[in-house]
């Protein structure tokens, strides 16, 4: 690989990688067509570096583009953040309408740059949903919630989808810091939201729980190459 290729994307990824720690409370400086747009861009100049690179590198871009996934859709939660919730929302918009549980998440994942069936995808079961990003899932039946919790604790930071009966939500790990970000069915006026494992909400209640990591290194490499899921 040409190291000029290789540092361009590092710096592109470097750029992008902020700490997440209390995002929520920090807002958007972009509009948010326009923060999608920069996510499209960057994934061209990406895309173009592997091409150019060897088997050594485009393994190196691979694992950049993960760190640069994690940290775009901690950036993309806080413009979804107080979009109310509905059974039968489905918004594209943040903050301009509402939105259900299902469509969040699809939404989120699609507007990080992945060729998915939003719409599809947004009314499966959640479990069948997660398994076509990932198969690789971690289920709970009837487990307490701090058995969950210790699971994420010993696994690597990052963003998880995880599946109830009813729900479906993001887990953000990063550190210590567990949150559950969600369209919370719980409090509808409030919607999109992060909260803790425990509480009243949906995932302390749920009887049965399914978790798939996000931008593993194959789904990274889709993203790179834009390649569409069915």
């Amino acid at each position: 690989m040409r190291p000029l290729s290789l540092f361009l994307v590092f710096i592109i990824v470097s750029c992008s990688a902020e700490t997440t720690s209390n995002k929520e409370t920090i807002p958007p400086t972009l509009s948010y067509e326009e923060f999608k747009a920069n996510i499209v861009e960057t994934r061209e100049k990406i895309n173009a570096s592997y091409i150019l690179a060897d088997s050594s590198g485009k393994d190196s871009i691979i694992k950049y583009s993960q760190e640069f996934l994690r940290n775009i859709t901690q950036e993309i939660f806080t413009y979804w953040y107080d979009t109310q919730w509905d059974f039968n929302g489905i918004t594209q918009v943040p903050k301009q309408g509402k939105i259900a549980c299902g469509y969040f998440v699809t939404t989120v994942i699609r507007d990080v740059g992945f060729d998915i069936p939003r719409s599809e995808w947004g009314q499966l079961a959640s479990e069948t949903m997660i398994k076509k990003i990932n198969p690789n899932v971690k289920r709970f039946s009837n487990k307490p919630i701090e058995q969950v919790t210790e699971y994420l604790k010993n696994r690597a930071d990052g963003i998880y989808v995880v599946g109830m009966d009813t729900h479906v939500g993001f887990v953000s790990k990063e550190g210590k810091q567990i949150k559950f970000i969600h369209a919370n069915y719980y409090k509808p006026e409030k919607g999109v939201m992060a909260e803790n494992l425990k509480g009243d909400n949906p995932i302390n209640d749920a009887s049965y729980r399914v978790i798939g990591q996000l931008f593993h290194y194959e789904m990274a490499k889709k993203w790179i190459l834009n390649e569409k899921y069915e």
